[in-house]
């Protein structure tokens, strides 16, 4: 039996360029997982169901269950190891938004493109945003509350 095709790809990766070899068919999901030890980003349903494997290209949240890495090549990925310490992740703590913590790192990657892109977002958007991501554990309200504690303290800021 012939061994798949491999690829050398260049992926840019939380502000880093990571060269991996990858076969063609694989997941930018595993490609963070198997070849770069990047684990926040969660195998849930792995059909874009859970959002549990969210991560952020070009700052729009994507499951990257659902995406091959090589359509990821010249794409900047921001998983949440490269948040870096972001203020919705400190939020999430605050208001106890999580409980077993597996579709966290989902949720918060969602949460911040929702802050990037519409900081002045209303209920019903933070709710529609939300809706793409599933917990099992825990209601949707410490989650509301740590978006809208973050997009205040954002419009305060700059308010100043």
């Amino acid at each position: 039996m012939e061994e798949p095709t491999k690829r050398e790809l260049v992926l840019h990766i939380n502000g880093e360029q990571r060269t991996v070899v990858v076969r063609q068919a694989e997941t930018l999901l595993f490609v963070l997982r198997d070849h770069l030890g990047l684990t926040g980003a969660k195998p849930g349903c792995l059909n874009g169901d859970c959002g549990a494997c969210t991560v952020l290209a070009n700052g729009t949240p994507i499951k990257s269950c659902m995406i091959l890495a090589i359509e990821t090549v010249g794409k900047p990925i921001t998983t949440i190891e490269g948040l870096d310490d972001a203020p919705i992740q400190h939020a999430f703590v605050r208001h106890f938004a999580f409980q077993c913590g597996y579709c966290t790192p989902g949720f918060i990657m969602n949460a911040q493109a929702l802050i990037d892109r519409h900081p002045d977002a209303d209920d019903a958007m933070i709710q529609e945003w939300l809706e793409s991501n599933i917990c099992r554990c825990t209601s949707y309200q410490e989650i509301e509350a740590a978006v809208k504690e973050v997009l205040k303290a954002s419009k305060t800021s700059m308010t100043r």
